[in-house]
């Protein structure tokens, strides 16, 4: 009776699985992102009845879908009552951090003066205050975690707070020698931007100095946040409209809105580079 030749045997085996475990990865694409998406929210009302006296907490269509339009899968990250007298739960927000792939910050209502150290100017932009405190822990988690942070608008003010700077309460007040950001044409008020040189937003548009994108916003960033660098500015007021982090996890955010772009138009900044950069990352 011949010998088996266990140890030939066990690396003719091997190498067979090597080759399989080849042709199963060139054969099946990687699994989806799974992006984290802070949700708004919507305060009930004194005088509401019905679903309008309760807490909501939603997602903007447009910025899902723009997300989306790559194959991610999006997920809203809710708030985490910690204190619930209905359904308690060990859930905390750093949990999200460790299953989901990366975060992005929408926009929505104004950051509140409280959250960076002043008194509101006007009853108006008083801003929402729990939003800002729910998104400040999820972002500082995401960066703890080594996990992609993309902010837009409201996002990008909240990014800039959460590092220890300021903005403009009211750039009409406040500046009133700048160009309109807001205005009843919503996502069709457009102006120029100026792309800072050397910038992480000028590799993703080599050549482009500068663009048009919207602007659907009254406050604007002040005093930058600390390990935040400039990346563009409006013309011709110089409001900043990127920055970007300067620390080991990638943190971009945007002034704009770039899901309001419409692929294939010409006369806007094209905002698929930005989403692109953003996933890569996610894919770590």
């Amino acid at each position: 009776m011949r010998a088996i030749d266990f140890t030939a045997w066990r690396n003719k085996l091997s190498g067979r699985t090597r080759t399989l475990r080849g042709f199963l990865a060139r054969r099946m694409p990687p699994p989806p992102l799974r992006i984290g998406m802070s949700a708004r929210l919507f305060h009930p009302r004194p005088d509401a009845t019905g679903l309008q006296s309760k807490r909501m907490q939603y997602l903007e269509q447009s910025v899902a879908h723009w997300v989306m339009s790559r194959d991610v899968l999006v997920f809203m990250v809710p708030t985490v009552d910690k204190d619930s007298l209905f359904h308690r739960s060990n859930i905390r927000v750093g949990d999200y951090a460790r299953v989901l792939d990366g975060l992005v910050l929408q926009g929505g209502a104004d950051i509140s003066p409280l959250t960076y150290g002043e008194e509101p100017l006007d009853a108006e932009w008083a801003g929402d205050r729990l939003r800002d405190v729910y998104e400040i822990e999820l972002l500082h988690e995401f960066v703890e975690a080594g996990k992609p942070v993309l902010g837009i608008c409201r996002g990008a003010q909240l990014i800039n707070v959460a590092f220890g700077g300021t903005l403009y309460q009211d750039i009409g007040t406040q500046l009133p020698e700048a160009q309109t950001h807001v205005t009843a044409a919503y996502e069709k008020n457009v102006h120029e931007m100026r792309i800072e040189p050397g910038s992480g937003l000028a590799r993703l548009y080599p050549g482009v100095e500068r663009a048009r994108i919207n602007s659907i916003h009254h406050q604007a960033i002040k005093a930058l946040g600390r390990n935040l660098r400039v990346e563009a500015r409006s013309e011709p007021d110089g409001l900043i409209e990127a920055v970007r982090g300067s620390g080991k996890s990638y943190v971009f955010a945007v002034q704009w809105h770039p899901e309001f772009h419409v692929p294939g138009d010409g006369s806007l900044l094209d905002s698929a580079p930005i989403l692109d950069e953003f996933l890569l990352a996610a894919r770590g």
